[in-house]
């Protein structure tokens, strides 16, 4: 079982000087529970090497197990520092592919056409494609096979725009997951905001937010089995 996992390269909050990047709860625990299951994971980004981690994802109210034991693994984080380059990576080489949020993947991965080139990949090849949080926002320019919006039809979640509102970024952020997935025709549903929410439809596995970010690895798993 191998699994790909995309992180983004883009480190910059728009216009407020502050950092953005990946979010390490979203990253750490979809990692773990793939590789404590005994997958392959394979990092990459955009630019390849040490992807941005968003400094707030660092803080003491974000801590949780998955992120504790990133804190405390050399080799991951060694190993986080020399992702591959997406443009290197072949989807033929995968079971699947999982993309953590944070809000940098609004800004690079969601207009990357080698990510959704890869992604459309992915899912002609019956292979299964999961995202959480902010990451489903990257779903905006992929198209499934008939040529229509990926999520058009489907059954989806993703970073909710009262969630986006909570943390003051709705006039920061490019779009607003919520509204980019209802615009291409999903069916967008949602929890309490920072409730863990996760659905699958087919192929095509998305996460509210980052409390959601092990069930999403759970259902990817499961559906890999």
């Amino acid at each position: 079982m191998k699994v790909l996992i995309v992180l983004t390269s883009h480190d910059e909050l728009g216009n407020t000087g502050q950092k953005t990047g990946f979010w390490i709860e979203e990253f750490a625990a979809p990692y773990y529970a793939l590789a404590d299951a005994g997958a392959e994971v394979t990092i990459a980004s955009p630019k390849g090497g040490q992807p941005p981690i968003d400094p707030k994802s660092a803080l003491p109210d974000f801590q949780t197990p998955a992120t504790q034991r990133f804190n405390a693994d050399q080799a991951l984080q060694n190993k986080l520092a020399h992702t591959a380059k997406l443009n290197e990576v072949a989807a033929d080489d995968y079971d699947a592919v999982f993309y953590p949020g944070g809000h940098g993947p609004l800004w690079d991965l969601a207009n990357d056409p080698v990510s959704v080139a890869l992604i459309e990949t992915f899912y002609k090849q019956n292979k299964p494609v999961a995202f959480v949080c902010h990451a489903p926002g990257v779903l905006n320019k992929v198209k499934a096979p008939n040529g229509e919006p990926l999520v058009k039809g489907k059954e989806v979640t993703g970073f909710s725009n009262t969630e986006e509102d909570a943390v003051q970024l709705t006039k920061v952020v490019p779009f607003l997951v919520e509204d980019e997935l209802k615009k291409n025709g999903g069916i967008y549903s949602k929890e309490k905001d920072w409730h863990s929410y996760a659905i699958r439809d087919g192929l095509l596995i998305t996460g509210q937010n980052p409390a959601s970010s092990e069930e999403v690895a759970r259902i990817l798993l499961e559906t890999l089995a």
